[in-house]
């Protein structure tokens, strides 16, 4: 007769990992060696925190250093950078952004002219 007989499986639940950790943290500060366990802890916490500062620090920078503003040439809606140099994606305008606006970037000695337009109410007379 083949008689089978059960396999006993032994699983214990995942809780049991964080009890040995513990019980080899507990052993290690009892034998004088606490300053281990706390160098990983506070490595494991900056693993832990790093991400979160990084992001909020990012978020931050990001809302004081992006521009969204419209090229002064062709009026086109883009987005850089504060205080550096570009070009306009639409019309290739060299521009420099500077507190939160666009200006044309004009080389040195060139007269920058903003056009007028002037309505013509009074007619000449011959």
């Amino acid at each position: 007769m083949n008689q089978r007989t059960p396999k006993i499986s032994l699983k214990l639940p995942a809780v049991s990992n964080w009890l040995v950790l513990l019980l080899i943290a507990c052993v290690l500060v009892s034998i004088g060696l606490g300053w281990v366990v706390k160098s990983i802890l506070i490595l494991v916490g900056f693993l832990l925190l790093t991400p979160v500062v990084a992001f909020f620090g990012l978020q931050w920078w990001l809302k004081r250093n992006l521009v969204e503003d419209k090229c002064p040439v062709c009026q086109y809606e883009f987005t850089a950078l504060n205080q550096t140099q570009c070009q306009c994606a639409n019309c290739g305008e060299p521009l420099k952004i500077e507190q939160g606006h666009f200006y044309r970037l004009t080389p040195p000695g060139t007269i920058d002219v903003t056009a007028v337009e002037v309505s013509s109410v009074q007619q000449l007379e011959d």
